[in-house]
Formats: C-alpha cells, structure tokens, sequence
C-alpha cells in the first residue's frame, strides 16, 4: 500500500515503525537481498529527497551527507523514482543503497561503503521506440475532439492537419464520418511509459470524395518532408488554409461590405478563429511588406518563388523578428489572428494574387511536389514499409 507522507508531494511504502514527524506508516517494505528493507519512493522533486530520508528514520547529518551526494547526478526539477535499502534491525537507521531514476530511466546509484562514504554511479537512459497507430471517424464536433477521443496526442494535430493542408480544406471538405488515420513514434523507457513528445510519422484521411495518406520522410541531407505512398512530395505552390482550427467566414467575391454597407468585391478569402491562433506562410518566398497599413490593421505582403503574391490582413501581431526582405519557408508562422484595421471580429482575410490580380484561393490548381528517385527513393520506401508493418498490426 503506498500513502502521502505529507512532505512536497512524495510518497513512500513504509513499515511499521513509528513514523517520523509529518509521515503516515503503511505496510511492511520487502526484504532486499542483502538482509535491508527496501523502501519506494516516488518524488516531486529532487527537492523532496532530504525530507523522505529523513522520514525514514535516517539521522539528520547522515541524510543531508545523502542528499549531497546525490544531487551533482539528479536534475533538480522534474519527478523522480527512487528505491532506498536501509539497514536491518537494532541501532541507528543507515542507508545502505540509494537508486533514483528519471522519467527516462537514466540516474544514479549511490552507494554506501566500509568507511561511511557514499559512492555515486550514473545509470545511462534505456529507451526504446515503438510505432502507434490509431484510427477514428470525425464525430459531429470537430477534427481535435475526434483525434483526441482515439488516442492520438493533442500535440500532433496540429501537424496531421498541416500534412493534408494541401489536399483538403478542413473547414469545408471534411464531416462526421470521414475515416482518419494517424501512426506516430514514441520513445518509451524500460517500463514502456512515454518519454518526450512523439513524432508523427503517417497521416491518412479519407471522405466520400477522396482519400490521400502522406508519410513523413527525410531525403538524405534535407529536411523531414511529406511523400505519397510512390515518395512524390506534397508539397505544393500554396496550402489551402494558412490558419489552423479556422472556419471560412466569407468567400472570394461580391458581396455587401459588413462596416462599409455596399456591394463590394471581396478580394479574398476571410478565416474566422479566435484571437492569437497562428497564421502560416501559405508558401515559401520573400516577405515585401510586414507593418500596419491602415483599413488593412497589420499586414503582411508575400512574395513567392513562382511569382505570385499572398497578403495577410489584420492580424493581431507579427511574428517576433519579421520583416520585409526576410525569407520565410512555407508553413512558418509569420503572425496570429486579430481584428486591427477595418474588422469587425477577428479573423485572417487571406488573399492570393497572380499576375497583380486577385484569385479566388480555394479555386487554384497548384503543380506537384518533386519525386523522389535513386537512394533517397530507396530509403524512403524502407521508411514507408515500417510504417506500414506497424499499420498492419495495430489493425483492429
């Protein structure tokens, strides 16, 4: 049975014996090999060390010579586990072995030797990885409710919606029902618990229109990307939506201006979401104008590799560091959602230009991505079959 001992939030398996001050006595710990009770401890902090020793009955200069010892091979933040051998029967309470472990497995021994000094030896972290896959179909809410309700790390939606960005809008072209499917990497420890974050590695969606599933890849010397099954990239000129978790609030053209009150065109596309939600270079090019700009509020001018331009109208604030003339990549976020300029609510109104005229953003046909050939074609189909070997059996 494990209890609160009342100090910095551990927790200990205790015996029997009278409790020090502030501590709750609970069930008999086991016998280590060596004859000494084996103690578990469960940490908040390294903080919480000297206390537990304490609590166990360990005098206090030999507890703050322990906790000495052992702090230069512990972080000093962050929870830990611990197991402590203390000696076995009459006279004072001695420690014979302290092990303290992190999240990932890595910490220290600390042992005690003839002469009452403590020795310290670090025990390196023992991670595996494993490949998670999960599935659902989109419920009557919203993509995240959907993922997140399988299983899938909130962390990763994000990037699932990014990955597809350029085949689906997710605002229009998908509804309760579609079939999605992620399978992400995992670093565990050796008690197979997560470590760390996870990285998407597959990303699948399929509604009554179409199905597209992209696996995340790095060409020899490149950075990480997206590939179809046969290592085409997706990417392409432009995303389809350069806003995360937003709705399409008015279309590309004429319409009654809501401040104005007149037939007006409406030169783009406006994407309502609340206040500070990243907006994201639609592509990759040069930024030619990043300041306010009256009507506008704070916009954003840029210029892409293919000639045509994208402009980002009243944002709530820049990216930290953007300026005209700096290049951005595609997918960088260059600001957040607001309602500076002529707005009446925050949004992103989103335009793209070709040849210095206005088009309709969710009408352009954008070519494809390279393709992939040679080793990197290879490597990436040995990429592909892992992902598609742990897809197979996670199968339900």
């Amino acid at each position: 049975m494990v209890l609160a001992v009342g100090f910095g939030g551990a927790w200990l398996a205790r015996d029997p014996a009278p409790a020090a001050p502030g501590a709750v006595a609970t069930a008999a710990a086991a016998v280590d090999a060596e004859g000494g009770l084996r103690r578990r401890l469960v940490l908040a902090s390294l903080g919480d060390l000297l206390p537990a020793l304490r609590a166990n009955g360990i005098a206090p200069d030999d507890a703050a010579a322990i906790e000495a010892a052992a702090r230069p091979g512990l972080p000093a933040t962050g929870e830990l586990r611990a197991a402590m051998v203390l000696t076995n029967g009459d006279g004072p309470v001695r420690l014979l072995r302290l092990e303290v472990s992190n999240p990932d497995s890595s910490g220290i021994v600390l042992t005690r030797g003839a002469g009452g000094a403590y020795a310290l030896s670090k025990v390196a972290a023992q991670l595996s990885t494993r490949v998670v896959v999960r599935r659902g179909r989109l419920d009557g809410k919203s993509f995240y409710s959907s993922a997140v309700a399988v299983g899938i790390t909130d962390s990763l939606i994000p990037g699932f919606a990014r990955a597809l960005a350029f085949d689906f809008d997710f605002q229009r072209e998908i509804g309760p029902g579609d079939a999605f499917e992620a399978a992400f990497e995992q670093r565990v420890n050796a008690d197979g618990e997560p470590v760390g974050p996870p990285d998407l590695l597959y990303a699948a969606l399929t509604t009554s229109a179409k199905s597209v599933a992209v696996y995340r890849f790095a060409p020899p010397g490149e950075a990480a990307d997206w590939f179809d099954s046969s290592g085409r990239s997706i990417i392409r000129a432009l995303m389809r939506t350069p806003v995360d978790g937003a709705r399409v609030s008015s279309g590309f053209g004429m319409r009654e201006h809501p401040v104005l009150g007149f037939q007006k065109l409406h030169r783009g596309t406006d994407f309502a979401a609340p206040t500070g939600t990243p907006i994201f270079a639609a592509g990759s090019g040069v930024i030619e104008f990043a300041a306010p700009k009256g009507a506008n509020g704070n916009f954003v001018r840029l210029r892409h590799d293919n000639g045509w331009e994208t402009l980002y109208l009243h944002m709530n604030a820049f990216a930290p560091g953007l300026a005209a003339g700096q290049r951005v990549v595609q997918g960088q976020a260059i600001g957040e959602v607001g309602t500076t300029g002529r707005s009446t609510g925050p949004h992103l109104h989103y335009e793209v230009h070709i040849d210095g005229a206005p088009v309709d953003p969710q009408s352009i046909v954008t070519e494809q991505g390279k393709t992939l050939s040679g080793p990197a074609l290879v490597a990436f189909e040995a990429t592909r079959d892992r992902i598609d070997v742990a897809r197979a059996m996670q199968a339900k």
